[in-house]
Protein backbone atom coordinates (compact mmCIF):
# COMPACT_ATOMS: atom_id res chain seq x y z
CA UNK A 1 0.00 0.00 0.00
CA UNK A 2 1.26 3.72 -0.45
CA UNK A 3 2.23 5.82 2.33
CA UNK A 4 -1.03 7.02 4.45
CA UNK A 5 -1.99 10.40 6.01
CA UNK A 6 -4.48 9.77 8.49
CA UNK A 7 -7.64 11.90 8.78
CA UNK A 8 -9.28 11.83 12.56
CA UNK A 9 -12.78 12.65 12.43
CA UNK A 10 -14.09 14.87 15.15
CA UNK A 11 -17.45 15.30 13.37
CA UNK A 12 -16.94 18.01 10.79
CA UNK A 13 -19.20 17.86 7.76
CA UNK A 14 -15.89 18.63 5.75
CA UNK A 15 -13.75 15.53 6.96
CA UNK A 16 -14.48 13.25 3.69
CA UNK A 17 -13.86 16.83 1.72
CA UNK A 18 -10.36 16.89 3.70
CA UNK A 19 -9.19 13.39 2.73
CA UNK A 20 -10.24 13.99 -0.99
CA UNK A 21 -7.70 16.76 -1.07
CA UNK A 22 -5.57 14.76 0.17
CA UNK A 23 -5.87 12.48 -2.78
CA UNK A 24 -5.74 15.02 -5.29
CA UNK A 25 -2.41 15.49 -4.09
CA UNK A 26 -1.92 11.54 -5.03
CA UNK A 27 -1.11 11.06 -1.80
CA UNK A 28 -3.33 8.02 -0.32
CA UNK A 29 -5.56 8.95 2.67
CA UNK A 30 -7.64 6.94 5.38
CA UNK A 31 -10.20 8.95 7.82
CA UNK A 32 -10.24 6.99 11.56
CA UNK A 33 -12.59 7.71 14.12
CA UNK A 34 -11.38 10.19 16.37
CA UNK A 35 -10.75 7.24 19.63
CA UNK A 36 -8.29 5.77 17.75
CA UNK A 37 -5.22 4.49 19.27
CA UNK A 38 -1.89 6.08 18.83
CA UNK A 39 -0.62 2.68 18.67
CA UNK A 40 -3.51 1.31 15.89
CA UNK A 41 -1.90 4.64 13.76
CA UNK A 42 1.53 3.56 14.23
CA UNK A 43 0.81 0.13 13.00
CA UNK A 44 -0.51 1.31 10.06
CA UNK A 45 2.46 3.01 8.93
CA UNK A 46 0.59 7.08 8.86
CA UNK A 47 3.31 9.22 7.89
CA UNK A 48 0.99 12.31 8.95
CA UNK A 49 -1.90 12.96 10.88
CA UNK A 50 -4.68 15.79 10.20
CA UNK A 51 -7.14 16.76 12.59
CA UNK A 52 -10.36 17.67 11.30
CA UNK A 53 -12.75 20.45 12.17
CA UNK A 54 -16.05 19.79 13.93
CA UNK A 55 -19.25 21.14 15.50
CA UNK A 56 -18.17 20.24 19.13
CA UNK A 57 -16.46 23.32 21.54
CA UNK A 58 -13.54 22.27 23.38
CA UNK A 59 -14.93 23.62 26.15
CA UNK A 60 -18.55 20.91 25.83
CA UNK A 61 -18.26 18.48 28.68
CA UNK A 62 -18.33 15.75 25.68
CA UNK A 63 -16.21 16.83 23.38
CA UNK A 64 -14.31 14.58 21.26
CA UNK A 65 -10.61 14.30 22.88
CA UNK A 66 -8.33 11.85 20.78
CA UNK A 67 -5.51 9.63 22.08
CA UNK A 68 -3.10 12.43 23.94
CA UNK A 69 0.14 9.61 22.30
CA UNK A 70 -0.47 10.63 18.81
CA UNK A 71 1.42 13.80 19.63
CA UNK A 72 4.57 11.24 20.63
CA UNK A 73 4.51 9.11 17.28
CA UNK A 74 7.04 11.37 15.98
CA UNK A 75 4.73 12.21 12.67
CA UNK A 76 3.62 15.38 11.69
CA UNK A 77 0.08 16.68 12.71
CA UNK A 78 -1.91 19.50 11.41
CA UNK A 79 -5.21 20.51 13.09
CA UNK A 80 -7.89 22.26 11.46
CA UNK A 81 -10.55 24.84 13.25
CA UNK A 82 -11.53 22.39 15.94
CA UNK A 83 -7.91 20.49 15.81
CA UNK A 84 -5.73 23.82 16.05
CA UNK A 85 -8.03 24.39 19.26
CA UNK A 86 -7.59 20.88 20.61
CA UNK A 87 -4.00 20.98 20.15
CA UNK A 88 -4.06 24.25 21.56
CA UNK A 89 -5.75 22.75 24.87
CA UNK A 90 -3.64 19.74 24.74
CA UNK A 91 -0.39 20.77 24.22
CA UNK A 92 -0.38 23.15 26.86
CA UNK A 93 -2.09 26.64 25.11
CA UNK A 94 -5.07 28.70 26.38
CA UNK A 95 -7.97 28.86 24.14
CA UNK A 96 -11.29 30.70 25.06
CA UNK A 97 -14.59 31.72 23.71
CA UNK A 98 -14.93 34.23 20.82
CA UNK A 99 -16.71 37.72 21.45
CA UNK A 100 -18.02 36.62 18.46
CA UNK A 101 -18.59 34.05 15.84
CA UNK A 102 -15.96 34.29 12.71
CA UNK A 103 -17.91 32.35 9.75
CA UNK A 104 -17.35 33.22 6.23
CA UNK A 105 -15.14 34.58 4.23
CA UNK A 106 -11.88 36.29 5.71
CA UNK A 107 -8.19 37.65 5.27
CA UNK A 108 -5.43 35.87 6.12
CA UNK A 109 -2.35 37.59 6.20
CA UNK A 110 0.84 35.02 6.47
CA UNK A 111 3.75 36.73 8.37
CA UNK A 112 5.94 33.71 8.12
CA UNK A 113 5.62 31.52 5.29
CA UNK A 114 7.63 28.60 6.59
CA UNK A 115 6.69 25.08 5.05
CA UNK A 116 3.11 25.46 5.10
CA UNK A 117 2.41 28.38 2.76
CA UNK A 118 6.03 28.03 0.60
CA UNK A 119 5.60 29.81 -2.45
CA UNK A 120 1.91 31.48 -1.56
CA UNK A 121 1.14 34.76 -1.32
CA UNK A 122 0.96 36.63 1.90
CA UNK A 123 -2.62 37.37 2.33
CA UNK A 124 -5.16 34.73 0.58
CA UNK A 125 -8.97 34.62 1.25
CA UNK A 126 -9.70 32.05 3.63
CA UNK A 127 -13.05 30.28 4.86
CA UNK A 128 -13.89 30.78 8.59
CA UNK A 129 -16.27 28.65 10.70
CA UNK A 130 -15.79 29.01 14.89
CA UNK A 131 -16.43 30.57 17.79
CA UNK A 132 -13.51 29.83 19.61
CA UNK A 133 -9.99 30.29 19.47
CA UNK A 134 -6.36 30.20 20.80
CA UNK A 135 -5.39 32.57 22.94
CA UNK A 136 -1.81 31.65 23.93
CA UNK A 137 0.42 29.66 22.51
CA UNK A 138 1.48 26.09 23.19
CA UNK A 139 4.47 25.71 24.10
CA UNK A 140 7.27 25.34 21.60
CA UNK A 141 5.04 26.99 19.19
CA UNK A 142 4.89 30.29 16.81
CA UNK A 143 2.21 32.45 15.35
CA UNK A 144 2.87 32.84 11.38
CA UNK A 145 -0.45 33.65 10.11
CA UNK A 146 -3.34 36.37 11.55
CA UNK A 147 -6.91 37.38 10.85
CA UNK A 148 -8.58 39.89 11.64
CA UNK A 149 -10.14 38.33 14.42
CA UNK A 150 -7.18 35.70 15.74
CA UNK A 151 -3.35 36.36 16.24
CA UNK A 152 -2.85 33.09 16.05
CA UNK A 153 -4.95 31.96 13.17
CA UNK A 154 -1.83 29.65 11.88
CA UNK A 155 0.83 28.12 14.29
CA UNK A 156 3.67 26.21 13.76
CA UNK A 157 6.29 24.40 15.94
CA UNK A 158 8.98 22.96 13.08
CA UNK A 159 11.12 21.38 15.91
CA UNK A 160 7.73 18.60 16.19
CA UNK A 161 6.09 19.52 12.84
CA UNK A 162 3.09 20.50 14.31
CA UNK A 163 0.97 23.66 12.63
CA UNK A 164 -2.84 24.57 13.38
CA UNK A 165 -4.39 26.34 11.28
CA UNK A 166 -7.85 28.58 12.08
CA UNK A 167 -9.66 28.68 8.40
CA UNK A 168 -11.13 25.43 6.24
CA UNK A 169 -8.20 25.20 3.66
CA UNK A 170 -10.12 22.22 2.18
CA UNK A 171 -13.15 23.48 0.88
CA UNK A 172 -13.33 25.84 -2.33
CA UNK A 173 -14.04 29.18 -0.87
CA UNK A 174 -10.52 29.20 0.72
CA UNK A 175 -8.28 30.46 -1.74
CA UNK A 176 -5.27 28.09 -2.97
CA UNK A 177 -6.18 25.91 0.11
CA UNK A 178 -5.15 22.63 -2.03
CA UNK A 179 -1.87 24.08 -2.41
CA UNK A 180 -1.65 24.67 1.41
CA UNK A 181 -2.66 20.94 1.88
CA UNK A 182 -0.27 19.59 -0.35
CA UNK A 183 2.56 21.67 0.87
CA UNK A 184 1.60 19.72 4.85
CA UNK A 185 1.73 16.42 2.76
CA UNK A 186 4.67 17.02 0.27
CA UNK A 187 7.17 19.81 2.68
CA UNK A 188 5.77 18.50 5.77
CA UNK A 189 5.21 15.01 5.90
CA UNK A 190 7.40 14.09 2.71
CA UNK A 191 5.04 12.16 0.72
CA UNK A 192 6.14 10.39 -2.00
CA UNK A 193 2.60 11.54 -4.18
CA UNK A 194 1.90 7.59 -5.12
CA UNK A 195 -1.72 7.30 -5.27
CA UNK A 196 -2.25 6.78 -8.95
CA UNK A 197 -4.71 4.98 -10.80
CA UNK A 198 -2.46 2.42 -12.07
CA UNK A 199 -0.73 1.40 -8.95
CA UNK A 200 -4.22 1.17 -7.51
CA UNK A 201 -5.47 -1.15 -10.09
CA UNK A 202 -2.54 -3.33 -10.17
CA UNK A 203 -2.99 -3.76 -5.78
CA UNK A 204 -6.57 -4.09 -6.15
CA UNK A 205 -5.68 -7.16 -8.93
CA UNK A 206 -3.58 -8.62 -6.30
CA UNK A 207 -5.85 -8.07 -3.63
CA UNK A 208 -8.53 -9.71 -5.07
CA UNK A 209 -6.87 -12.88 -6.41
CA UNK A 210 -5.42 -13.02 -2.66
CA UNK A 211 -8.62 -12.47 -1.15
CA UNK A 212 -10.97 -14.85 -3.47
CA UNK A 213 -8.34 -17.54 -4.49
CA UNK A 214 -10.02 -20.19 -6.34
CA UNK A 215 -13.83 -18.86 -5.03
CA UNK A 216 -16.55 -18.37 -7.35
CA UNK A 217 -17.70 -14.47 -6.80
CA UNK A 218 -21.71 -12.89 -7.56
CA UNK A 219 -22.32 -9.16 -7.92
CA UNK A 220 -25.06 -6.84 -7.87
CA UNK A 221 -24.67 -5.46 -11.31
CA UNK A 222 -27.12 -2.56 -11.38
CA UNK A 223 -25.38 -0.39 -14.95
CA UNK A 224 -24.26 2.38 -13.11
CA UNK A 225 -20.30 3.28 -12.67
CA UNK A 226 -19.98 1.73 -9.47
CA UNK A 227 -21.12 -1.32 -10.29
CA UNK A 228 -19.93 -1.45 -13.49
CA UNK A 229 -16.60 -0.44 -12.54
CA UNK A 230 -16.19 -2.70 -9.43
CA UNK A 231 -17.71 -5.71 -12.62
CA UNK A 232 -14.61 -4.52 -14.73
CA UNK A 233 -12.55 -4.81 -12.28
CA UNK A 234 -13.27 -8.44 -10.71
CA UNK A 235 -13.46 -9.67 -13.97
CA UNK A 236 -10.21 -8.65 -15.12
CA UNK A 237 -8.99 -10.75 -11.76
CA UNK A 238 -10.61 -13.60 -11.82
CA UNK A 239 -12.44 -13.68 -15.21
CA UNK A 240 -14.97 -16.68 -15.25
CA UNK A 241 -15.09 -17.33 -11.52
CA UNK A 242 -17.44 -14.05 -11.87
CA UNK A 243 -20.95 -14.10 -12.01
CA UNK A 244 -23.36 -10.89 -12.59
CA UNK A 245 -26.93 -10.57 -11.08
CA UNK A 246 -28.91 -7.50 -13.12
CA UNK A 247 -32.24 -7.55 -10.53
CA UNK A 248 -34.81 -5.81 -12.34
CA UNK A 249 -36.60 -4.24 -9.26
CA UNK A 250 -39.29 -1.95 -10.87
CA UNK A 251 -37.55 0.79 -9.70
CA UNK A 252 -35.19 1.12 -12.92
CA UNK A 253 -34.85 4.29 -15.47
CA UNK A 254 -36.32 3.67 -18.98
CA UNK A 255 -34.79 1.58 -21.18
CA UNK A 256 -32.02 0.42 -18.13
CA UNK A 257 -32.89 -3.51 -18.73
CA UNK A 258 -31.89 -3.65 -22.01
CA UNK A 259 -28.87 -1.89 -21.66
CA UNK A 260 -27.58 -3.39 -19.40
CA UNK A 261 -28.22 -6.79 -21.09
CA UNK A 262 -26.61 -5.42 -24.27
CA UNK A 263 -23.19 -4.18 -22.96
CA UNK A 264 -22.40 -6.04 -20.26
CA UNK A 265 -24.03 -10.01 -21.75
CA UNK A 266 -23.37 -9.29 -25.40
CA UNK A 267 -20.27 -6.91 -26.09
CA UNK A 268 -17.84 -7.68 -23.10
CA UNK A 269 -19.22 -11.06 -22.52
CA UNK A 270 -19.39 -11.16 -18.83
CA UNK A 271 -21.46 -14.33 -16.79
CA UNK A 272 -24.59 -12.26 -16.70
CA UNK A 273 -28.03 -13.64 -14.65
CA UNK A 274 -31.50 -11.30 -15.13
CA UNK A 275 -33.51 -11.88 -12.45
CA UNK A 276 -37.19 -9.90 -12.76
CA UNK A 277 -38.36 -8.99 -9.02
CA UNK A 278 -40.21 -6.28 -10.05
CA UNK A 279 -43.59 -7.83 -8.43
CA UNK A 280 -41.62 -8.38 -4.88
CA UNK A 281 -39.79 -4.82 -4.42
CA UNK A 282 -43.84 -3.02 -5.30
CA UNK A 283 -45.73 -5.73 -2.93
CA UNK A 284 -43.23 -4.83 -0.29
CA UNK A 285 -43.06 -1.03 -0.66
CA UNK A 286 -47.08 -0.91 -1.05
CA UNK A 287 -48.76 1.76 1.69
CA UNK A 288 -44.60 2.69 2.89
CA UNK A 289 -43.66 6.35 2.72
CA UNK A 290 -40.81 6.97 5.25
CA UNK A 291 -37.75 7.05 3.26
CA UNK A 292 -35.85 4.95 5.18
CA UNK A 293 -38.25 2.53 5.51
CA UNK A 294 -38.43 2.14 1.85
CA UNK A 295 -34.27 1.81 1.74
CA UNK A 296 -34.03 -0.76 4.25
CA UNK A 297 -37.37 -2.86 2.41
CA UNK A 298 -35.27 -2.36 -1.14
CA UNK A 299 -32.03 -3.74 0.63
CA UNK A 300 -33.33 -6.54 2.86
CA UNK A 301 -35.52 -7.55 -0.63
CA UNK A 302 -32.29 -7.52 -2.39
CA UNK A 303 -30.34 -9.47 -0.49
CA UNK A 304 -33.11 -11.99 -0.24
CA UNK A 305 -33.10 -11.86 -4.30
CA UNK A 306 -29.85 -12.94 -4.56
CA UNK A 307 -30.20 -15.75 -1.90
CA UNK A 308 -32.22 -16.97 -4.28
CA UNK A 309 -30.20 -16.18 -7.27
CA UNK A 310 -27.63 -18.43 -5.80
CA UNK A 311 -29.68 -21.99 -6.44
CA UNK A 312 -29.44 -20.93 -10.60
CA UNK A 313 -25.51 -20.07 -10.44
CA UNK A 314 -24.77 -22.70 -7.91
CA UNK A 315 -22.15 -22.20 -5.09
CA UNK A 316 -20.57 -18.78 -4.41
CA UNK A 317 -18.15 -17.91 -1.50
CA UNK A 318 -18.44 -14.03 -2.61
CA UNK A 319 -20.64 -11.51 -2.47
CA UNK A 320 -19.25 -8.14 -4.70
CA UNK A 321 -20.14 -4.78 -4.42
CA UNK A 322 -19.50 -1.34 -5.77
CA UNK A 323 -19.55 0.12 -1.91
CA UNK A 324 -17.24 3.39 -2.04
CA UNK A 325 -15.75 5.46 0.38
CA UNK A 326 -18.13 8.24 1.39
CA UNK A 327 -21.42 4.86 1.27
CA UNK A 328 -18.73 3.33 4.39
CA UNK A 329 -18.38 6.86 6.04
CA UNK A 330 -21.94 7.91 6.00
CA UNK A 331 -23.76 4.85 6.78
CA UNK A 332 -21.76 5.01 10.04
CA UNK A 333 -24.24 5.32 13.04
CA UNK A 334 -23.74 8.36 15.42
CA UNK A 335 -23.15 6.18 18.35
CA UNK A 336 -19.94 4.99 16.04
CA UNK A 337 -18.90 8.21 14.83
CA UNK A 338 -19.21 12.10 16.02
CA UNK A 339 -20.62 13.05 12.17
CA UNK A 340 -24.80 12.45 12.39
CA UNK A 341 -26.42 9.65 10.39
CA UNK A 342 -27.06 11.00 6.57
CA UNK A 343 -28.54 8.19 4.93
CA UNK A 344 -28.10 4.41 5.23
CA UNK A 345 -27.00 2.49 1.74
CA UNK A 346 -28.34 -0.78 1.40
CA UNK A 347 -25.01 -1.68 -0.24
CA UNK A 348 -22.85 -1.34 2.86
CA UNK A 349 -22.72 -3.52 6.00
CA UNK A 350 -23.46 -7.32 6.98
CA UNK A 351 -25.05 -9.84 5.12
CA UNK A 352 -27.06 -12.11 7.11
CA UNK A 353 -25.47 -14.96 8.61
CA UNK A 354 -27.18 -17.30 6.21
CA UNK A 355 -26.46 -16.52 2.98
CA UNK A 356 -22.80 -17.58 3.88
CA UNK A 357 -21.25 -15.56 1.78
CA UNK A 358 -18.27 -12.89 2.06
CA UNK A 359 -17.97 -9.57 1.27
CA UNK A 360 -15.89 -8.24 -1.21
CA UNK A 361 -16.00 -4.22 -1.72
CA UNK A 362 -12.96 -3.72 -4.53
CA UNK A 363 -13.87 0.47 -4.37
CA UNK A 364 -14.28 1.06 -1.07
CA UNK A 365 -11.31 3.12 -1.00
CA UNK A 366 -11.83 5.27 -3.74
CA UNK A 367 -14.18 8.65 -4.24
CA UNK A 368 -16.41 9.13 -6.81
CA UNK A 369 -14.08 10.78 -9.83
CA UNK A 370 -11.01 7.94 -8.56
CA UNK A 371 -13.67 5.47 -9.70
CA UNK A 372 -14.63 6.98 -12.95
CA UNK A 373 -10.67 7.10 -13.57
CA UNK A 374 -10.48 2.91 -12.67
CA UNK A 375 -13.22 2.68 -14.60
CA UNK A 376 -11.99 4.34 -17.94
CA UNK A 377 -8.67 2.80 -17.45
CA UNK A 378 -10.09 -0.30 -17.18
CA UNK A 379 -11.95 0.26 -20.96
CA UNK A 380 -15.14 0.92 -20.12
CA UNK A 381 -17.08 3.05 -22.04
CA UNK A 382 -17.92 6.88 -21.66
CA UNK A 383 -21.70 6.43 -21.52
CA UNK A 384 -20.46 3.89 -18.62
CA UNK A 385 -17.36 5.68 -17.22
CA UNK A 386 -19.21 9.57 -17.36
CA UNK A 387 -22.38 8.05 -16.60
CA UNK A 388 -24.17 10.43 -13.55
CA UNK A 389 -24.99 8.78 -10.10
CA UNK A 390 -28.21 6.86 -9.64
CA UNK A 391 -28.98 5.54 -6.18
CA UNK A 392 -29.11 2.13 -4.83
CA UNK A 393 -32.94 1.76 -4.20
CA UNK A 394 -33.44 3.61 -7.98
CA UNK A 395 -36.78 5.66 -8.29
CA UNK A 396 -37.75 4.47 -4.59
CA UNK A 397 -36.25 7.36 -3.43
CA UNK A 398 -37.27 9.81 -6.09
CA UNK A 399 -40.91 9.32 -5.65
CA UNK A 400 -41.66 10.83 -2.31
CA UNK A 401 -44.32 9.48 -0.25
CA UNK A 402 -46.33 6.19 -1.24
CA UNK A 403 -44.78 4.10 -4.31
CA UNK A 404 -47.30 3.39 -7.33
CA UNK A 405 -46.49 1.66 -10.33
CA UNK A 406 -48.31 4.67 -12.42
CA UNK A 407 -46.45 7.14 -10.12
CA UNK A 408 -42.90 5.51 -11.69
CA UNK A 409 -44.68 5.32 -14.95
CA UNK A 410 -44.85 9.32 -15.04
CA UNK A 411 -41.28 9.65 -13.29
CA UNK A 412 -39.58 7.21 -15.99
CA UNK A 413 -40.95 9.46 -18.83
CA UNK A 414 -40.29 12.80 -17.30
CA UNK A 415 -36.83 11.81 -16.33
CA UNK A 416 -36.11 10.21 -20.27
CA UNK A 417 -37.12 13.70 -21.34
CA UNK A 418 -34.82 15.27 -18.64
CA UNK A 419 -31.85 13.02 -20.04
CA UNK A 420 -32.15 13.52 -23.64
CA UNK A 421 -32.65 17.22 -23.58
CA UNK A 422 -29.59 17.31 -21.51
CA UNK A 423 -27.57 15.17 -23.30
CA UNK A 424 -28.37 16.85 -27.13
CA UNK A 425 -27.31 19.88 -25.43
CA UNK A 426 -23.90 18.30 -23.80
CA UNK A 427 -25.01 19.58 -20.59
CA UNK A 428 -25.22 15.69 -19.36
CA UNK A 429 -21.71 15.87 -19.29
CA UNK A 430 -20.77 18.85 -17.05
CA UNK A 431 -23.15 18.17 -14.68
CA UNK A 432 -22.58 15.92 -11.72
CA UNK A 433 -26.25 14.81 -12.02
CA UNK A 434 -29.29 15.81 -13.51
CA UNK A 435 -32.82 13.69 -12.87
CA UNK A 436 -36.64 14.19 -11.82
CA UNK A 437 -38.39 13.63 -8.78
CA UNK A 438 -42.19 12.74 -8.31
CA UNK A 439 -43.64 15.27 -6.00
CA UNK A 440 -47.04 13.93 -4.13
CA UNK A 441 -49.15 17.05 -4.67
CA UNK A 442 -51.27 18.42 -7.54
CA UNK A 443 -51.64 21.08 -9.33
CA UNK A 444 -53.78 22.92 -11.31
CA UNK A 445 -52.57 23.47 -15.02
CA UNK A 446 -54.80 23.81 -18.05
CA UNK A 447 -54.19 21.58 -21.62
CA UNK A 448 -56.35 23.40 -24.18
CA UNK A 449 -59.68 24.89 -22.41
CA UNK A 450 -59.41 22.36 -20.03
CA UNK A 451 -58.64 22.31 -16.64
CA UNK A 452 -55.90 19.43 -15.37
CA UNK A 453 -55.54 18.61 -11.96
CA UNK A 454 -52.51 16.78 -12.34
CA UNK A 455 -48.90 15.69 -10.82
CA UNK A 456 -45.54 17.95 -9.62
CA UNK A 457 -42.19 17.19 -11.32
CA UNK A 458 -39.12 18.54 -9.66
CA UNK A 459 -35.76 18.67 -11.71
CA UNK A 460 -32.46 18.45 -9.70
CA UNK A 461 -29.64 19.59 -11.71
CA UNK A 462 -26.42 19.71 -9.53
CA UNK A 463 -22.42 20.50 -10.15
CA UNK A 464 -19.87 18.52 -8.08
CA UNK A 465 -16.94 16.61 -7.48
CA UNK A 466 -17.29 14.53 -4.89
CA UNK A 467 -20.46 14.75 -3.99
CA UNK A 468 -19.67 16.04 -0.40
CA UNK A 469 -20.35 19.83 -1.57
CA UNK A 470 -23.10 20.31 -4.22
CA UNK A 471 -23.96 23.71 -5.98
CA UNK A 472 -27.29 23.90 -7.98
CA UNK A 473 -27.04 24.23 -12.38
CA UNK A 474 -27.60 27.32 -13.60
CA UNK A 475 -29.05 25.85 -16.78
CA UNK A 476 -29.92 28.04 -19.64
CA UNK A 477 -32.89 29.68 -19.56
CA UNK A 478 -33.98 28.44 -23.03
CA UNK A 479 -32.83 24.59 -21.96
CA UNK A 480 -35.40 24.99 -18.76
CA UNK A 481 -38.15 26.12 -20.65
CA UNK A 482 -37.36 22.98 -23.49
CA UNK A 483 -37.45 20.37 -20.75
CA UNK A 484 -40.61 21.90 -18.95
CA UNK A 485 -42.74 22.40 -22.32
CA UNK A 486 -41.58 18.82 -23.32
CA UNK A 487 -42.24 17.04 -19.85
CA UNK A 488 -46.45 18.78 -19.34
CA UNK A 489 -46.97 18.47 -22.77
CA UNK A 490 -45.88 15.13 -23.61
CA UNK A 491 -46.44 13.60 -19.70
CA UNK A 492 -50.22 13.97 -19.43
CA UNK A 493 -50.30 13.39 -15.42
CA UNK A 494 -48.29 16.32 -15.11
CA UNK A 495 -49.23 19.97 -14.97
CA UNK A 496 -46.41 21.59 -13.46
CA UNK A 497 -42.51 21.50 -13.42
CA UNK A 498 -40.43 23.20 -10.98
CA UNK A 499 -36.50 23.67 -10.54
CA UNK A 500 -34.48 22.64 -7.78
CA UNK A 501 -32.32 25.86 -6.10
CA UNK A 502 -31.23 24.19 -3.33
CA UNK A 503 -27.10 23.37 -2.18
CA UNK A 504 -25.76 20.76 -0.19
CA UNK A 505 -25.43 21.84 2.73
CA UNK A 506 -27.39 22.67 3.72
CA UNK A 507 -30.04 20.11 1.38
CA UNK A 508 -28.82 17.10 -0.12
CA UNK A 509 -28.39 15.80 -3.79
CA UNK A 510 -31.41 13.32 -3.27
CA UNK A 511 -34.48 14.37 -2.02
CA UNK A 512 -34.96 11.49 0.33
Amino acid sequence: MPQTIAVLDFGSQYTQVIARRIRECQVYSKIYHYTTSAEELKQDGVIGIILSGGPSSVFAKNAPIPDRGLFDLGVPVLGICYGIQLMGRLLGGTVAKSTHREYGHGTLKITKPGRLFAKLPRKLRVWNSHGDKLTALPPGFSAIGTTDNSPFAVIEDRRRNFYGIQFHPEVFHTERGVEVIRNFLVNVCGAAQDWTTKDYIKHAIDEIRRTVGKSRVILGLSGGVDSSVAAALIHKAMGKQLTCVFVDNGLLRAGERAAVEKLYGDHFHIDLRVVDASSLFLRRLKGVEEPEQKRKIIGRTFVEVFEKSLKSIGHADFLAQGTLYPDVIESVAIGNNPAALIKSHHNVGGLPERMKLKLLEPLRELFKDEVRAVGAALGLPREVVWRQPFPGPGLGVRVLGEITKAKLEILRQADSILIQEMKATGWYWKVWQSFCVFLPVKSVGVIGDERNYSWVIAVRVVESIDAMTADWTRLPYDLMQKISSRITNEVREVSRVVYDISSKPPATIEWE
